[in-house]
This record gives C-alpha cells, sequence and structure tokens, in this order.
C-alpha cells in the first residue's frame, strides 16, 4: 500500500481563511478551529467589539488574524470584507459563509421586508460573496468555499420559520450547482447542514416559537426537539466546526457538492 502524504498534524498550514459571521457561536468556533489546524483567519461580523474578541483569540494560536466589522447583506460590506481579508492576510483560500439570521412569523402574517431580509442575509449574501471570491480561487487553482445551510434546508421543520427554511434550501441548490461550476479548478464547494446546536440562535428559537407562540416554559421546546434526536444531545458549536474544518482540508479533497448532515441522526439524506 502506498504511503499517505496528508499534513495530518497541520492541516491548513499557509491557508487563509475567511469566516463570516465570527464574532460568537458556530462562527467563532470555526475561526479558532481553522487557526489550531494551521490557517490565518479574517472574521467578519456586525459586532466590532465581538470581532475583535475573536480575532484576538486567533492570534493566541500564533496565526495572523484579521477583524471586519461589516453587514454581508451590502455589496459595499461585502466588498470590504473581501478587501480587508486580502489586505490583512492574503488572497483567500478558504471561504465559510456563516452569517446568518433567524425569524420567526407565521407565514400569513411575513411582510415583503420579511422574506427579503432573510432571504438577503441567508442566501443573497452567500453567492454573492462567493462570487467575489471564488474567480481568485479559479484562478489559483485551489480553494474551498463551505456554506452553513440547516436541517432546516431539507425538511420543514417549522411552518413559523417558512422563510428562514427557504433561504436554507437555497444555500443547499447553490453549493450543488457553484460546485460544478467550477470543480475543473480543482476548487471545491460544499455546505453544512446543522441540526440543533447549542447557540444563541436555538435560543431565540425557544423565546419566539416556544414560549412566546406556544406558550411553553422557558427551555421546553428545545427539550422537545432534543427528546426526538437519535443521539440524544444537542449538537455543540464545536461539533459543526470539526466538520467544516475537515471540509476545508486536504481530507476532503474528492468530496464537493455535498450539503452534511450535522444533525445527531435526525436527518440522514
Amino acid at each position: 500500500m502506498d504511503a499517505v502524504n496528508l499534513p495530518v498534524g497541520n492541516l491548513l498550514a499557509g491557508q487563509h481563511a475567511l469566516v463570516t459571521g465570527g464574532a460568537r457561536g458556530i462562527g467563532r468556533a470555526v475561526a479558532l478551529h481553522l487557526a489550531q489546524a494551521g490557517a490565518d483567519v479574517t472574521v467578519a461580523d456586525l459586532r466590532p467589539e465581538d470581532v475583535e474578541s475573536t480575532a484576538r483569540a486567533v492570534r493566541q494560536f500564533g496565526r495572523r488574524a484579521t477583524a471586519v466589522g461589516a453587514d454581508v447583506a451590502t455589496d459595499a460590506g461585502r466588498r470590504a470584507i473581501v478587501e480587508a481579508a486580502n489586505s490583512g492576510i492574503g488572497s483567500i483560500d478558504i471561504l465559510v459563509n456563516n452569517a446568518g439570521i433567524i425569524q420567526i412569523v407565521e407565514p400569513f402574517a411575513m411582510t415583503e421586508a420579511d422574506w427579503d431580509r432573510m432571504l438577503g442575509i441567508n442566501a443573497k449574501a452567500v453567492f454573492f460573496l462567493s462570487q467575489l471570491v471564488l474567480p481568485g480561487m479559479v484562478e489559483r487553482r485551489r480553494g474551498s468555499v463551505i456554506s452553513l445551510a440547516s436541517m432546516a434546508g431539507k425538511a420543514a421543520t417549522g411552518v413559523n420559520s417558512l422563510h428562514y427554511n427557504v433561504s436554507k434550501a437555497a444555500v443547499i441548490a447553490m453549493t450543488k450547482t457553484l460546485a460544478h461550476a467550477v470543480a475543473k479548478s480543482g476548487v471545491r464547494v460544499n455546505c453544512v447542514c446543522p441540526g440543533i446546536i447549542d447557540t444563541e440562535m436555538w435560543r431565540q428559537i425557544d423565546r419566539e416559537q416556544g414560549q412566546r407562540i406556544l406558550g411553553l416554559a422557558e427551555g421546553a421546546l428545545i427539550d422537545q426537539r432534543i427528546a426526538q434526536v437519535p443521539l440524544g444531545r444537542a449538537g455543540t458549536p464545536e461539533d459543526v466546526a470539526r466538520v467544516i474544518l475537515f471540509l476545508a482540508s486536504p481530507l476532503a479533497d474528492y468530496m464537493t457538492g455535498q450539503a452534511i448532515n450535522i444533525t445527531g441522526g435526525t436527518i440522514t439524506y
């Protein structure tokens, strides 16, 4: 058997990563995992102080870090993020489209503004930020894009988050299409589909859906959902970050166009 020559001890040495929504939760965990694996990281978020906190944590691993306070929902914000990454750490080898929002609203009470905001941040921004970064990856014939979809993009997990579900299904379709568009250049595009993850977003769902709409006690909705998870627990940001690290690394060199479930067995397709 031929020896396998992979930099297992330092998977991402010399790589430059951009992580959006990196101030907390999954985005922060991803930034730290990538840094620990050897990557320099640009962290972008709306919260300048919190994003700088993540950048400081990245530097503790001996990696370079750039913090950017900008809005992925705007063209100017996306361009500012990419420019800051390019000038701060160098051309982007790994793009993690993590920034996203949730809103609980009954389908027939949803406004056009609700719809546009959700799709604008969760889907449109993913495409146009990828559009800014992918040509450089194609030119250099290397790179990896990983976007945050959701199990909600595969199953109707809640009627009061219809536009969220649509936005995440869009990310899955976008991933498959972009993967085909750049595959011949050796660039890979994948997405992950988390389930119940212990983050502020799920606490927001508990407040707005469980407590406000269903009249449940604090945490009861989350407990109900966890009871349906075959592995019997909520996921952690680190559970998601480890899969993203794998997809960004040479270990996943033969994987593209995939929507990987991180749901504790809740979704198996």
